[in-house]
């Protein structure tokens, strides 16, 4: 009797153990949410086409990064986003055929996406997948001749994807890590790296 009651509470308690996670993920499955980010972009420039200067090299730079979102979960595994983002001012030196100078990109931009997530319990592993509409800056001082200060600014849009891991407290406090790809002209492999929290409804 002792071994059936014995046998019994530990497949209970398995039960139990097995669960919780889909208690947690189901605790809040749905609702709409906003947040906020903090993060680094780093810019790849590959070429300065937009202002008509050749280039021999241009140095990689970043800046700090932020964003704010709002966006509604259909369920625990499917939610519709809606992203401002503002990517800082990265700048940073160039050497060229004619003459060498240093470069700075203003950018910021909207973006809708597609989010998947995979919960397991409080913790979830999400991927996302959108298009990034965004308006660019570029300022390019060359050093020679003289100082000459060129411009150029432009409006586009270009597909982006991501992808991250995060945790909820409390069934509404979600905190996240999330890196995605950022992808704009004349800088296609350009990248950034968030930090965000988010209040779930």
């Amino acid at each position: 009797m002792r071994h059936i009651l014995s046998t019994t509470a530990a497949a209970g308690a398995l039960a139990l153990a097995l669960a919780a996670p889909a208690a947690l993920a189901d605790s809040n499955p749905a609702g709409p949410y906003v947040g906020i980010g903090w993060g680094h972009f780093d810019l790849k420039m590959q070429n300065l086409d937009d202002v008509g200067t050749a280039v021999n090299s241009i140095a990689h730079s970043g800046d700090d990064a932020w964003k704010v979102f709002a966006g509604y979960r259909v369920s625990p595994y499917l939610s519709f986003e809606g992203d401002y983002v503002n990517f800082g001012r990265p700048s940073d030196s160039f050497t060229g055929t004619g003459s060498d100078g240093n470069y700075r990109l203003r950018l910021s931009g909207f973006a809708p996406y597609v989010v998947g997530t995979l919960p397991a319990g409080p913790f979830e592993v999400f991927a996302k997948a959108g298009y990034l509409f965004y308006n660019a800056k570029l300022d390019v001082n060359l050093n020679n001749p003289g100082t000459q200060v060129i411009e150029s600014t432009h409006s586009r849009s270009s597909f982006t994807y991501g992808g991250g891991i995060g945790i909820t407290f409390l069934d509404h406090l979600n905190v996240n890590a999330e890196y995605d790809v950022v992808r704009i002209e004349n800088a296609n492999n350009s990248n950034a790296f968030w930090l965000s929290t988010a209040w779930r409804f």
